[in-house]
């Protein structure tokens, strides 16, 4: 079976072009579904393809280079069919699979694609995260989560092998981005089977086509793989990080100190903000930013009768009464939050997805150099619900007054009002899936951190200065990370401006700064991306007057899902004019 889909999946690629321009679009886009599938099981699970149920891919670099060879063959494919001949909605799925796939082409061609220790998620933490995002229901599903918990070794010897190639080039993460990151692997260790994440499912209730004794037998295999298989692999990548790796981190901070890495920081702000930006214009943008978010911050403190806005600063990161003394209070006044803002939705936009979405601690054993939350989508093929995922760890460095706006980006109205959505939309699989450009969609978070104004969620000075807090940090991100990348900055200067300027916690900067330093160019999309949809919010409020309604402004932002912010423009400038049309 599979030969034969390889080669149909061939003569699909040498055969001449007969049909119509569409026609022959919807084969690539079709072809191109099935490939990305084949070569990413588990993900062909999340969306609810259940043929490679029994795989976790190959995540070698020779992999790699195969499927970028690949990508380059649909790239022809696609530029063989005359984009004028097609729709508008075909063009604009034409371009953006070209452009994903012409990015997966040129990032294969740098060397930092060994990196694959990173702050922001690295491969044993995705698999220890295998359960929360495949289904987990019947009989199947058990037996798919047991063999591929017995085929981490494999993935796990080709991803060491890459990052021994990795040290062997000189591509090495920062040491100082590097504090506490053993815990991030040796966490994972249980000492108790049935303590450990991957036994977590079987502590739910027997799935209903299970019997007794097969569900006796399948915790038995669980704890015997967790204890002789799992245990042994992630010992042995404590073993490599603590005595090969951790010792040969580079001293340098920024992008352009590896190979090849100044070309790699501008190939990441091309792909991350989908802009034609370079790195000082970004820094002038920042700038400015937070000489503009810094002048509000004052008129606020002083109106909440404090001398300075680094007064009002001050008491915020210091008095015990804006934090919580529990891990279940955080977790309840974020849940609180959640809810406060689900019941805001309505007045916001005329379409809501039907995928709720849940609110869970942070793991532990990353908890503590992790960001204060982020989101993971989830998956109405699969039966899985959205995550606003919460960090309960250090609770003095959790204020309580950052909720609303933590809360209005990660879930609603921000990544999980946007992603589910996204899921839901009569496009092709995958721009439902997988296209999510950055500075759309943490464009959007960050618009949603702004709309609570609207939303009425920041009632006190003290949310209303985590506010703008938030939003300062967004823009520091622009100075710092082009500062670190590009113009030479130490952690130390990157610390010093953040603290200078937002109201975050030392806590929170060091993980940010450490964030920054370790994946180039990914918090530029947040800023660039809002000032976009700010700037299309005030065109179509300027045009429209009167018959600007934002429910349908916003339906129009999320209505054909993730694209590059020139594509957005477009899309809105045309939704303008027909609004226009309509009313008159």
């Amino acid at each position: 079976m599979r030969r034969l889909f390889i080669a149909a999946l061939l003569l699909s690629v040498a055969m001449p072009a007969a049909a119509a321009p569409v026609d022959d679009l919807q084969g690539v886009v079709r072809d191109h579904w099935a490939w990305f599938l084949k070569n990413n099981p588990i993900y062909a699970t999340i969306v609810g393809v259940h043929d490679y149920d029994d795989q976790i891919g190959d995540y070698s670099l020779a992999e790699a280079d195969r499927e970028a060879a690949q990508a380059a063959v649909f790239i022809k494919r696609l530029d063989a069919i005359p984009s004028a001949r097609l729709a508008p909605d075909e063009q604009t799925n034409k371009a953006i699979l070209r452009r994903l796939l012409s990015e997966q082409v040129e990032a294969n061609g740098f060397g930092e694609r060994m990196m694959t220790f990173s702050t922001l998620g690295s491969w044993f933490q995705n698999f220890a995260g295998l359960a929360d995002n495949v289904p987990m229901r019947t009989k199947a599903d058990f037996r798919s989560y047991l063999t591929r918990l017995a085929l981490f070794p494999k993935i796990n010897a080709q991803e060491l092998e890459i990052t021994r190639q990795a040290v062997a080039g000189g591509y090495m993460q920062p040491c100082v981005s590097l504090d506490g990151f053993e815990k991030t692997i040796t966490g994972v260790i249980a000492a108790n089977p049935e303590e450990s994440r991957f036994y977590a499912p079987f502590k739910a209730a027997r799935p209903f086509d299970v019997s007794d004794a097969e569900w006796a037998e399948m915790k038995v295999q669980a704890k015997t793989l967790i204890s002789g298989t799992l245990n042994p692999e992630y010992r042995k990548i404590g073993d490599y990080y603590r005595t090969f790796y951790y010792p040969k981190c580079r001293q340098t901070f920024g992008a352009a100190a590896l190979p090849d890495g100044a070309r790699y920081y501008d190939f990441q702000i091309r792909q991350q903000t989908t802009t034609t930006l370079t790195a000082d214009q970004i820094h002038k943008i920042g700038l400015d930013e937070v000489t503009r978010i810094r002048a509000e911050m004052d008129g606020l403190a002083k109106k909440a009768g404090y001398a300075s806005r680094q007064d009002f600063i001050h008491t915020l990161r210091t008095d015990p009464r804006y934090y919580p003394k529990s891990a279940t209070e955080l977790m309840g006044a974020a849940a609180l939050q959640a809810k406060i803002n689900d019941g805001k939705m309505p007045g916001l936009f005329a379409t809501l997805p039907r995928l709720p979405y849940g609110v869970r601690a942070i793991p532990a054993e990353t908890a503590e150099g992790s960001t204060t939350a982020y989101y993971l989508p989830g998956s109405p093929p699969a039966g899985i619900a959205g995550t606003y995922y919460v960090n309960i760890s250090k609770l003095d460095q959790r204020p309580l007054y950052e909720l609303p706006a933590l809360t209005a980006h990660e879930a609603v109205p921000g990544h999980h009002n946007q992603i589910a959505l996204q899921q839901e939309l009569n496009l092709p699989e995958f721009r439902k899936y997988i296209a999510s450009f950055t500075a759309f969609v943490e464009g959007w978070g960050l618009y949603s951190e702004h709309l609570g104004i609207e939303m009425g969620i920041y009632d006190t000075p003290e949310k209303d200065m985590g506010r703008l807090s938030y939003e300062m940090w967004r823009a520091c991100r622009l100075v710092v990370d082009t500062g670190l990348h590009a113009q030479g900055w130490t952690k130390a200067q990157a610390v010093s401006f953040m603290k200078e300027n937002t109201a975050l916690t030392d806590a929170n900067i060091d993980a940010e700064v450490n964030r920054y330093i370790s994946n180039p160019g990914q918090a530029l999309a947040y800023k660039l991306g809002e000032l976009r949809i700010l700037s299309l919010r005030h065109k179509a409020e300027s045009a429209l007057g009167p018959r600007f309604d934002v429910r349908r402004f916003h339906d129009a932002v999320l209505g054909q899902g993730p694209v590059p912010l020139d594509v957005l423009e477009a899309q809105i400038d045309s939704w303008i004019a027909q609004q226009l049309r309509t009313a008159g």
